[in-house]
């Protein structure tokens, strides 16, 4: 029993330390820590981690890294690492841990939508699993513009609450934002960059198809990128400091942790039960943060944003569902032309000539 529950045990475990991921990224934000510099060491933690992995494991069966492979690392490295985690960060300053993790679930609708644009996705509306994904964007879209838009009425479910904010406020931080109008289109611009990575990843895959390397060459690329970035812009030297505080623990678990083991489990699972099976259990992280926030950050839960945020997930079901069912129809369409090429060859008659003797 403990075996077959193994990947969903491993999966919550993921969700979980996503969600503290987010929490502490807020606390930093709170304690005045760069976000820049944040993004920096993330992806520099990552990249030690991954790199000494990838030799271990892709050291006998590992591709040739050519100039194409180069360039959509490099790619890669900036829509899912530096860019994306910069305009992620800076946009969860401006707003809340719990709007930027019901945005990043559009992350599966958007994806569909650039997909579309790019030729990679038909739009079939004659078909159940193609209404769904339509059906399931505009969904997740409605839900996303109530959550932003929309407050209702106060939610209030328990007194008791252990606030965090109050142990690293630092009124004086210049990097505290609360202008909301401009944190999100930072927010959808982060979702629109992580779906491009997907696009670029699948490509990536194409061209090399070794996950361990791959993964710590997108890691190493970002991190030059954040790096380079962040020195050219944050010239305090200050903010590059690590002590034993909410700085080291931010930079640390968010790089080995969440970029590196995390990753790590999270491409076994998809290896034993494929990627749908992964994706549906992103909502949950969504739930944790909420929770998390309302309990640890003094965020405040209200009717217009736990609609939208069970809309978005809504949304999201029904987008995977409409993809699940193209995988099916794709799966048994292979399995019947096999059978198909299979009896066309069993029934192939192989008739041997011996050429007739001539007469004298």
């Amino acid at each position: 029993m403990l075996h077959k529950l193994k990947a969903y045990i491993l999966m919550v475990v993921v969700q979980i330390a996503y969600a503290a991921v987010n929490v502490i990224y807020k606390l930093a934000i709170i304690d005045g820590m760069s976000m820049r510099v944040v993004t920096a060491y993330r992806l520099l933690f990552a990249s030690l981690f991954t790199i000494p992995v990838a030799l271990i494991y892709d050291r006998k069966k590992r591709s040739k890294i050519t100039w194409k492979v180069l360039f959509l690392g490099f790619l890669c490295g900036l829509f899912g690492g530096s860019f994306f985690s910069n305009s992620y960060l800076v946009a969860m300053d401006l707003t809340s841990a719990s709007f930027m993790l019901a945005m990043i679930n559009l992350t599966p609708a958007i994806t569909f939508i650039m997909a579309l644009s790019c030729g990679l996705e038909k739009l079939n509306l004659k078909v159940a699993e193609g209404r769904a994904k339509v059906i399931g964007t505009i969904i997740g879209i409605s839900g996303a513009m109530l959550v932003t838009f929309v407050k209702g009425t106060e939610i209030n479910i328990c007194s008791f609450k252990i606030n965090l904010m109050h142990t690293h406020h630092n009124p004086s931080s210049p990097h505290q934002f609360r202008n909301k109008l401009l944190g999100v289109p930072l927010a959808i611009l982060s979702c629109c960059s992580y779906s491009l990575w997907y696009i670029l990843q699948a490509k990536l895959n194409e061209e090399y198809p070794n996950s361990n390397s791959s993964t710590a060459m997108m890691n190493t690329m970002g991190a030059l990128q954040a790096t380079i970035f962040t020195l050219c812009v944050d010239r305090d030297w200050k903010q590059w400091k690590l002590g034993f505080n909410i700085r080291l623990l931010t930079a640390a678990y968010s790089g080995i942790v969440a970029s590196g083991i995390m990753v790590v489990i999270i491409a076994w699972c998809i290896k034993k039960r494929g990627p749908l099976f992964v994706s549906i259990f992103s909502p949950l992280q969504l739930v944790l943060v909420d929770i998390a926030a309302y309990f640890m950050l003094d965020e405040k839960l209200y009717l217009g944003s736990v609609v939208g945020a069970v809309m978005i997930v809504c949304g999201l079901y029904v987008v995977l569902w409409g993809k699940a069912q193209e995988l099916k129809k794709k799966k048994s369409e292979l399995v019947s032309l096999e059978n198909t090429t299979r009896g066309e060859f069993e029934n192939v008659e192989v008739v041997s000539s011996a050429p007739r003797s001539q007469q004298p």
